[in-house]
């Protein structure tokens, strides 16, 4: 399970550090193998699944009908950018040049532990997205039974 926000410094090649927090982890958990993708849902964002669960992911996306647009774009986003990567001796990873220029990944950057999965966040869309608050009309039945 992963939980956390911790800023990312993103080197001149393209690769991220993963956390000292996770190392352990990803190398245990994930058998030091990673799937990167984009985050369907939100501009600015990637998602780093461990190999094991993006299967499960890619599995439930694949089977979805390949007549309705949302279904076709859903598979692209994720089925079709996805990339297997292995952090090297230094635990470093290369996020994909297309997938980092799409998203605005650049220098600095926000990687959030969310349960089963990262999110990898520009500085920018992160900040934009944080700084946004949750207002009355947005909240769900499902968040009013929340005891926050």
């Amino acid at each position: 399970m992963f939980q956390g926000e911790t800023a990312i410094t993103i080197d001149d090649k393209g690769r991220l550090t993963i956390p000292t927090a996770y190392r352990e982890q990803v190398a245990g958990e994930c058998a030091n193998r990673l799937v990167i993708t984009y985050n369907p849902f939100e501009a600015g964002s990637l998602w780093l699944f461990p190999h094991a669960e993006w299967e499960k992911v890619r599995d439930q996306v694949n089977a979805l009908s390949k007549v309705k647009a949302a279904h076709r774009d859903m598979q692209m986003k994720l089925v079709g950018a996805a990339a297997v990567v292995e952090p090297d001796g230094a635990a470093r990873v290369l996020l994909p040049a297309s997938q980092r220029a799409t998203t605005g990944i650049e220098k600095k950057a926000v990687l959030l532990g969310m349960g089963n999965k990262f999110e990898l966040w520009s500085e920018q869309a992160h900040l934009a997205k944080i700084r946004q608050s949750i207002g009355e009309d947005d909240i769900t039945s499902e968040m009013a039974e929340l005891r926050l």
